[in-house]
């Protein structure tokens, strides 16, 4: 099954707000009388600003109908097998608002095939349009015909009748089922000579239909014995001077004849003045355009316009259109503009929660007399409103002329378009020179024009660049720059993408940006995780042998539950690096420095309590004052020490969180093809002083134990401390220019990095010398060489002072002479005495004096 456009343009004669009705075709469903639905949307611009003439844009029930009968055929056709099988015809509408200039403007924006107004040249390509259909005067006819000729578009007119359109050389593609003004101005003059009237007046529109009607009138009714009394114009743009001057031949005249070639429009400004005037006793002759009309023919106007002679437009029926206007309701499409319009000026009521505004069809305003036009009702409409109660011209389907002429004019182009699908190219059958060809009903052009354009059309992707010196439709065709896209044929400008998205690579369409951020997945993710559950394990290996071996001198040198925390912390920094990978939230950026933070504040905090006992231990050698405070220093104010810097670090990390807590962010700004997920982290001030905290830490435990690390024993702690801290310092003093040159998720890798080499640092340096003794040199690990008063033959011990020692006991009460000679000869033995009080042998340093 093949499916093609074939779009009908209808113009419409009266005012209604500009729609558009775009409708594309589908195959049809099945062999039964069913057919694929339409959408249609509508375009709703600004009235003032498209329809400037002395009529403001306002709702007319009559044109709408029309526009109802032309829907109502092209449904009609597209149910029918036996006319245009396979194909379902669409349309468009265009309002001309009654004037010339809009008129033109339509036609040129509908064969440009956007909103450009460009004469002669075609600037779109697609589908083939089939006819236009209009307009519904003849001078925008003639106007809108003038235009489509040079196309070879078929124009097929329903309301225009002027004589001028019947000129083939000027208006070789114009059709109508109207007749012509020629045999209605023949009707005219030979109904004056019937009734022998020798005196006419005449009025006509300043138009080409008033002007050459009445042209042709007086061609054929002006004789020896019929003569024209007075010929007056009504002007297109309301002037109600020139008005009045009409107004005053019409009363001074002795003619009681008068023929009127006009629109009911225009008709009737004029109407009102001569009401005013109190004019009467005169005879009217109308044309077609106006001697049906209900905006004419109205009570108040009888007393003037009583025994009025016309000739109307041949009436019809159309089978089922009063049920299809019937069946019209705005909840069956909330987007129907125009079915919105229509409900409230029926009703005289608002459509709930609709911007449509609202139109009256009273025409008093033409006059200057009122403008009531955009009025909004403050009832609001209910939906149960009954559309047989109306007593307007929309339903009154008695007197069906124009709206009839406008059901075959659509049956017309169908019937056009069903010849075409029937040629066949073999014989005498085809009406193309040479050869008796067709034109192809899935690819035709309108009468077999040929195509005229400046250059080719700019594809998606691109868009039109200007020309200097060329018409507008000659253009180059500039590709979008990145980051924008054009996704339609002749894109005048590119459209930028959202944030969040990026232009593909042939720039039309929008995609995803890629998103960046370390993922679990990923094997630089997993890595990471890796070393860190290894490190965690090895920290648990450590506090499982600290836990076995938790009695020995080794583990209880310098407050053993000082060590157990330390593992503990380091646990935690190991385990927060974590915390760093996977998609950044809220959560995971406000835990992860914080927990980061506490977790070396607790760890350096209980290094310091390490080190500040060796470092007044150290200074007990040259001291007494420092003799005495290590004296009175116990174990539980090493805990003292941490409990405080935690409790610091603590208070600094609520603030920071509640004053001004981490986010996460999307980074659009470093790359444009990626979103990078990434953690914001608020105030940096409280972000330094967070981890500031930690330096100063750091930095006091690496100047007690580099103090300490000379001090007379065989395991100094001090020098290990020393080690780690260095570690410390230059992991992260290389870690600050390596983590701001870097972005995305390689910063953040950075980071981990960092905490991860600290972390191993600090457990290789502190724990690993105590576990390699423990584990592979136990014999080392007593309170002698602990302490320093043995000496020790295991060359991979630290050189240490050799030392003789003698014990004396006094009750509860062991005294020690201990003498120590360097193994630089050049200096003085030294000897002191270890005093233990009671049997508990926690210290060796518990008390001592130097000689």
């Amino acid at each position: 099954i093949t499916f093609h456009l074939c779009c009908l343009c209808f113009f419409l004669l009266v005012p209604l707000p500009l729609t558009l009705f775009s409708i594309w075709t589908l195959p049809r469903v099945n062999n039964m009388d069913e057919y694929a639905a339409f959408n249609f949307f509508i375009y709703h611009p600004h009235k003032q600003a498209l329809c400037k003439s002395f009529l403001p844009c306002r709702f007319n029930f009559r044109g709408y109908r029309w526009v109802k009968a032309m829907i109502h055929a092209i449904n009609d056709i597209n149910k029918r097998d036996d006319i245009l099988p396979n194909i379902t015809l669409g349309y468009q509408i265009y309002d001309t608002c009654y004037t010339m200039s809009k008129t033109v403007e339509n036609s040129l924006a509908f064969l440009t095939g956007q909103n450009e107004t460009t004469p002669v040249f075609r600037c779109s390509s697609g589908a083939p349009l089939a006819a236009v259909v209009g307009a519904g005067g003849s001078t925008l006819s003639i106007a809108s015909s003038r235009i489509l000729g040079l196309y070879y578009f078929p124009q097929i007119g329903y309301a225009s009748s002027s004589l001028l359109l019947s000129d083939k050389y000027q208006f070789p593609t114009y059709l109508r089922t109207i007749p012509s003004d020629q045999v209605q101005s023949e009707g005219m003059a030979d109904l004056v000579h019937h009734f022998g009237w020798k005196w006419i007046g005449t009025i006509a529109a300043d138009d080409d239909y008033g002007k050459y009607g009445v042209k042709a009138f007086k061609e054929k009714v002006e004789n020896a014995y019929t003569c024209i009394a007075f010929s007056e114009t009504i002007p297109k743009i309301y002037s109600r001077a020139k008005i009045l001057t009409v107004v005053e031949t019409v009363k001074l005249t002795n003619a009681t004849v008068i023929v009127v070639y006009s629109s009911d429009i225009d008709f009737h400004p004029l109407m009102e003045e001569l009401i005013i005037s109190n004019i009467s006793a005169k005879t009217w002759i109308a044309s077609e355009a106006w001697i049906t009309s209900a905006l004419i023919a109205r009570p108040e106007y009888f007393p003037l316009l009583g025994g009025t002679i016309g000739f109307a437009i041949k009436r019809g029926e159309i089978p089922g259109l009063k049920e299809f206007l019937l069946d019209l309701h705005p909840s069956k499409n909330p987007d129907d503009d125009l079915a919105i319009e229509f409900w409230q000026t029926a009703f005289n009521c608002t459509w709930p929660n609709s911007n449509v505004p609202y139109n009256t069809d009273n025409r008093k305003n033409v006059t200057g007399h009122e403008n009531i036009t955009d009025f909004s009702s403050d009832q609001l409409c209910t939906g149960e409103e009954n559309l047989e109660d109306l007593n307007n011209t929309y339903l009154d389907v008695s007197q069906l002329r124009i709206t009839y002429n406008v059901y075959k004019a659509v049956f017309a182009v169908a019937n056009a378009l069903e010849l075409l699908r029937l040629c066949k190219e073999s014989g005498e059958a085809g009406p193309f020179e040479p050869g008796n060809t067709c034109a192809g009903i899935d690819d035709f052009e309108p009468w077999q024009h040929p195509r005229s354009t400046c250059n080719d059309n700019c594809q998606p992707g691109y868009r039109k660049g200007i020309l200097q010196g060329k018409p507008s439709c000659c253009y180059d065709c500039i590709q979008c720059a990145e980051g924008q896209i054009s996704s339609i044929t002749d894109a005048r400008e590119c459209t930028a993408c959202p944030e969040d998205h990026w232009s593909n690579e042939q720039r039309s369409k929008c995609v995803l940006k890629e998103v960046e951020f370390l993922a679990y997945g990923e094997a630089l993710g997993m890595t990471l995780i890796a070393l860190s559950i290894f490190g965690v394990f090895v920290v648990l290996a450590v506090t499982g042998v600290y836990i076995k071996h938790r009695a020995t001198p080794l583990v209880r040198a310098n407050d053993r539950d000082l060590s157990f925390l330390i593992q503990y912390s380091l646990i935690v920094t190991l385990l927060t690096s974590i915390l760093f990978i996977g998609k950044p939230e809220d959560w995971s950026c406000q835990s992860r420095q914080v927990t980061l933070a506490l977790g070396f504040s607790l760890c350096l905090s209980c290094v310091l309590g390490k080190t500040v006992m060796l470092f007044l231990t150290h200074l007990a050698k040259n001291s007494k004052v420092a003799e005495k405070a290590r004296m009175s220093f116990k174990p539980i104010f090493q805990k003292i020490i941490v409990l405080l810097s935690v409790l610091t670090e603590v208070g600094i990390c609520t603030a920071y969180l509640i004053l001004e807590p981490p986010r996460m962010y999307k980074n659009t700004q470093f790359t444009t093809l990626k979103i990078i997920f990434e953690c914001d982290e608020g105030s940096i001030v409280y972000l330094c002083v967070m981890f500031g905290f930690d330096v100063f830490l750091a930095i006091l435990c690496f100047l007690t134990a580099i103090v300490s690390r000379k001090l007379p024993n065989n395991f100094n702690e001090a020098k290990f401390v020393t080690f780690g801290m260095l570690v410390f310092f230059i992991v992260w003093i290389s870690f600050v220019p390596a983590y701001l040159s870097t972005r995305g998720k390689f910063k953040v890798a950075v980071e981990i990095f960092a905490i991860l080499a600290s972390s191993f640092g600090l457990l290789g340096c502190i724990f690993v010398p105590k576990c390699y003794i423990i584990l592979l040199k136990p014999a080392r690990n007593t309170e002698e060489i602990v302490g320093g008063r043995a000496t020790t033959n295991d060359k991979s011990a630290p050189p240490t002072s050799a030392s003789s020692t003698k014990t004396w006991h006094f009750h509860d009460m062991r005294w020690e002479w201990i003498t120590m000679t360097s193994p630089s000869s050049h200096q003085q033995p030294v000897c002191y005495i270890n005093l233990f009080l009671g049997k508990s042998q926690e210290s060796p340093f518990h008390e001592q004096k130097f000689f």
